[in-house]
């Protein structure tokens, strides 16, 4: 599958693809008469970086953790690390949010407790 298709197909942007390409990861993907050829493994990895992608991860660790998955042995401790600690990082942020949320409840309650007294 060329890379056109394989973007058609799975909902992947271009930039992705060509990104993944640039990373020399893709071993078993063939340039065939100038056109790359995905196949089932190109499309696991490539899949396996869209959910890192939707996770928050930026191209930097996403690469790094690729390169750790085709080591493949012993960097099983290195990955669920690196996916430690973008759960941590991300459950820092859902806690601010939450923060932020209730200093905004409290102001719209304030506003309305004002709204209230002045109907009253």
């Amino acid at each position: 599958m060329t890379i056109h298709e394989a973007s058609e197909r799975y909902n992947i942007p271009l930039e992705i693809l060509r990104e993944y390409e640039s990373w020399g990861l893709c071993g078993a993907v063939k340039q065939v008469m100038g056109s790359w050829q995905y196949d089932d493994t190109d499309l696991e990895r490539l899949s396996l970086i869209m959910t890192l992608h939707d996770a928050g991860f930026e191209s930097p660790e996403i690469e790094t953790y690729m390169r750790l998955l085709l080591e493949q042995e012993g960097t099983e401790s290195q990955r669920l690390k690196i996916l430690n600690q973008k759960r941590d990082h991300m459950l820092d942020e859902i806690h601010f949010r939450e923060k932020q949320l209730a200093r905004l409840d409290y102001l719209r309650y304030h506003i309305r407790r004002q709204q209230d007294v002045h109907k009253g």
